[in-house]
Formats: C-alpha cells, structure tokens, sequence
C-alpha cells in the first residue's frame, strides 16, 4: 500500500486524494514531530503564566472573555469539541472526510497549532485504521474553520459520538478505537480549538472536483467532437493559428484535443453536400473556447488549491519566533471563491453539451440524421426524452451555479459576523460535477449513435476506438426503442471511471 509522509510544509493533491480516495497509509515525519514537540513546548509554557492566551486559558469566540483557570482547562478542551459537533442533516461522503483529517492532520505537523505530538499520531492512527467519524451535510459557515464537520472528527479522536469502521458498519467510536488498539485522546490546552479551526473540509472537496474535472474538461473535448462529426461539422476552425491569436491556453489546449480525436475523420467538412452552410453553430464551432475558458478555472483553483495545500490554517498559531497570535487565517473566502467559480464554469460547459445534443435530434439542423435518432420516427421516440433528462441537469446546474460564497450569516453573538460559506460552495460543487458526468454521458450517447447513422462514410480512427469502448461497456447503439436508463447509467459509468478518455487516447495518444 502506498504510503503518504507528512511532513512540516504542507502536502500536495496526489496525497490528499491517495489517502481520501486510495485509503493510502500516512505517517508523520521525524521532522513533524519535532516541530509539533517544539510548538506544544511553546503552549506549556504559556499556560503556565498567569496572563491569559486566546484557546489556551480563555473561553472560545464570542465567550474568549473569561479567563480559564488549569483545573477546568482539559474540560474547556473536551467540551469545545462536544458542543461544536452538532452537524446535521446526511452523512457526508467518506471521501471527504478522509480528506478533511488527513487535511487537519497536515496542518497539525506545521507546528504552528501546539497540540501534542501524540495527537497527530493518534489522528494518522484513526486514518490508518479506516475508521470513519460520522460528518454530517449541514454544520459549516467555513469561517473559523469547518467547524462542525471538524469537531465531529475530534469527537472520535476523544473516543465519543459514532464512526464507521472499515468493514462500513456504524458503531460507537470507543468501541471502534479499542477493536484497533488506539487510546482516545485527553486533550490539553489549545488542542480541542486546534483540531476544528481549519479550511479543510472545503479544501478537501476543491481538490477532488479538480481531479474529476481534469478528466471531465478533456472529456468534454471528445464528446464535442464526436457530435461535431455526427453533425458533419468543419475541423477547420481547430487549427492551431486560429487559437494563436487569442492566446488563452485553455482553449488551445481544447482545440488541439478536438482536432486529435477527429485525425483522419470522412465525417468533417460537409458543409455543402445538403443544405448550404458557411460556418457550425455556436454550439460546435465554440466549443474549444467555452472549455478553454472552463480549463483556464480549472488552472486558477489549482493554484488556490496549492497555496492552500501548503498553509497552517489555525487560530491562534504558533509563529517560529515563539509568539502565540491571534489571526483571520481560518476564514474561507479563497477557497468558497474558486469553488463558485468552478461551479459557474461547470454549468456553462454542461449548457453547450446540451444544445449540441439538442442539435443532433432535431431534423431540421442536424443535417440529415432521423428525427431524435430514432429507428422508425413516430413508432420510436429515439432519444427524445435523454435529453429531456439532460435539460433537466443543466437547468439545475444553473441553480447551482448561484455563488454561496456571497451571502454571509453573522455568528456568535456578532464577533463572527462575515463568514465564507465556502463549505457549502463545495458541497453545491460536489453535486455540479456528478450532474457535468451525466450530461456529457448523454451526448456521448446521442454523438456515438449519430456517427453511426452516418452510412458510408467513416468516423475518426479515435471515434471508432471510443464506439467499439462503449459498446462494450453495456451502452447500447442504434435501433429500435428500449428501455434507455439503464444505458445512459453504463454511459455515466463509462464517463465518469476515464474509459471515454482512456479509449480516444488509444489512437491519439494522452489528450491535455
């Protein structure tokens, strides 16, 4: 099994999604538990004076007045942790969860928190064992960190509230803690507070949609492809000094994937042997500058993404000159920010998918392909109704599109009273891009049905290779009407495990 090493300066995506997804195993650094025995060594001493410190001998946010005598400080910490984890709603995915600790665990090893070295080893231990604390849909402002789906997972470092183990069963922490041999933590000053006060649940989620949408946005590139050659579309427009003189890489990068994939293709040009045309619809022909402009966000939350991967997101911290300071780190903005953003450019790349699906079932502009590509129009609706379900999609990819990132709660008695909502920006993110899989599964089944109704002339040499892939995942071809959900759910599949990309490459070699 893999092995993922945390060390003092962050971490990167291939880990965090290697441990969330890959169930990769961690460890800590020598190096990390150095800088987290000299960080606590740093909170000791100033728990031991008698001015008071912000998390360390003062109560929390909007309570932070009251001065923490020692004989109540491990309750202090115990009941921050217990009061903050009052999530509701569904549990969310294990996924993310994973990630959320693994994302704790990593800022942990900065040193700047203060907690314990045995602390970090204990969260590493909860990972190792595959031990899952139940995190609940509802419960974070993402200011002051994801403070709720936080706490849940301190809970069970505490050994209290339910997990699931690795066997999925529901059962209490403790007993999930005993069956792997693991001691339940007796937090210490600071430690509660430092185990809630992050960005990493929305983190987390950013980085996941950005490995799903590298593969979605190149994808995308194939399926419009695909239903530019089943609309006998030009590949003129996909030369490269066409896109050189409005330099944005993204669409370069697009352009150039589309022209791979229909290298060799009978299908393109056709503009004049039916009805006269001088130029594809939007639809087609724009087809590399909406997914360019969709992969140049991808490349910006990328870059949010590494500075984030490579932040100590705590408050207070523990700088490397020894002082404790209060701080504004944990609030989400960035991170809600390039989550919206995202889910904006998802919607749009889903709008454009639909229209070219659209396109290919009407009659009068798909340019010689039956009505809804249908076996015997009138007795078969054909795909009529697909992309009713794919309308449906993107109408509430438009929904989710509306940015959470710009409304803001006012929280704890006002001393909180501008926060990020970028947790819900990345849950909303998280359901846009499971909606993009299936509308770009949609027009992989109307385009590969279009390509093959075009008799006697034959298709790119990736195309056949992604039909022949297809069909022999279970999606059926044309013909007579049959029951379609079961073949749109092993075109999802197909989309959403890289099989689309994986049999275009086959041809053309890796896509960007």
């Amino acid at each position: 099994m893999h092995t993922v090493v945390v060390g003092t300066s962050g971490t990167t995506a291939a880990d965090v999604i290697a441990v969330a997804r890959d169930n990769a195993r961690v460890e800590l650094s020598g190096e990390a538990e150095t800088a987290l025995a000299a960080a606590r060594a740093v909170v000791d001493d100033l728990a031991a004076r008698p001015e008071p410190v912000y998390g360390v001998s003062t109560g929390f946010g909007a309570l932070a007045t009251r001065h923490i005598g020692p004989a109540l400080r491990a309750q202090l910490q115990r009941n921050i942790v217990r009061s903050h984890a009052a999530g509701i709603g569904p549990r969310v995915e294990r996924e993310v969860v994973r990630a959320l600790m693994f994302l704790r665990l990593k800022t942990l090893c900065s040193g700047r928190t203060g907690v314990r070295p045995e602390v970090a080893r204990t969260m590493a231990d909860v990972l190792n064992a595959g031990i899952t604390p139940v995190v609940h849909e509802h419960g974070s402002l993402g200011c002051s960190g994801d403070l709720a789906p936080l706490s849940h997972c301190a809970l069970t470092l505490i050994g209290e509230g339910d997990a699931e183990g690795p066997d999925g069963v529901l059962r209490p922490a403790a007993e999930l803690l005993a069956a792997h041999g693991i001691e339940p933590v007796e937090l210490r000053e600071k430690e509660g507070l430092a185990l809630l006060n992050g960005t990493d649940g929305m983190l987390g989620m950013l980085v996941m949609a950005l490995a799903d949408l590298d593969r979605l946005y190149t994808s995308a590139d194939i399926t419009a492809a695909l239903s530019l050659e089943a609309l006998l579309g030009t590949d003129k427009v996909l030369a490269p000094e066409l896109h050189a003189i409005r330099p944005h890489p993204g669409q370069a990068a697009s352009a150039a994937n589309m022209l791979a994939v229909l290298q060799g293709s009978e299908l393109t040009g056709h503009h004049q042997d039916d009805a006269p045309r001088v130029q594809d619809a939007y639809s087609v022909r724009c087809a590399p500058q909406v997914a360019g402009a969709g992969r140049d966000t991808l490349a910006h939350a990328r870059l949010v993404a590494e500075r984030e991967l490579a932040a100590a997101v705590d408050n207070p911290v523990v700088l490397p000159d020894g002082r404790v300071e209060s701080n504004g780190n944990f609030h989400g903005a960035p991170v809600g920010y390039v989550l919206d953003f995202l889910a904006i450019a998802v919607a749009d790349l889903a709008s454009i998918a639909e229209r070219r699906t659209d396109r290919l079932l009407d009659k009068n502009r798909s340019h010689g392909l039956p009505p809804f590509l249908a076996d015997d129009a009138g007795v078969d609706s054909g795909l009529m109704i697909a992309q009713y379900t794919q309308a449906a999609l993107v109408s509430e990819l438009k929904r989710l599109a509306v940015p959470a990132s710009a409304d803001s709660i006012p929280s704890s008695a006002m001393q909180e009273d501008h926060v990020s909502m970028g947790w819900s920006a990345a849950r909303k993110l998280r359901t846009a891009v499971g909606h993009l899989t299936q509308v770009l599964a949609i027009e992989l089944y109307a385009a590969t049905r279009g390509v093959e109704l075009r008799d006697g002339l034959v298709p790119a040499g990736a195309s056949r290779a992604v039909i022949s892939a297809v069909r022999g995942a279970g999606v059926g071809g044309p013909g007579p009407d049959r029951y379609l959900a079961p073949d749109l759910a092993a075109a999802e599949s197909f989309v959403r495990d890289g099989r689309l990309v994986a049999a275009a490459e086959s041809v053309t070699g890796p896509l960007s």
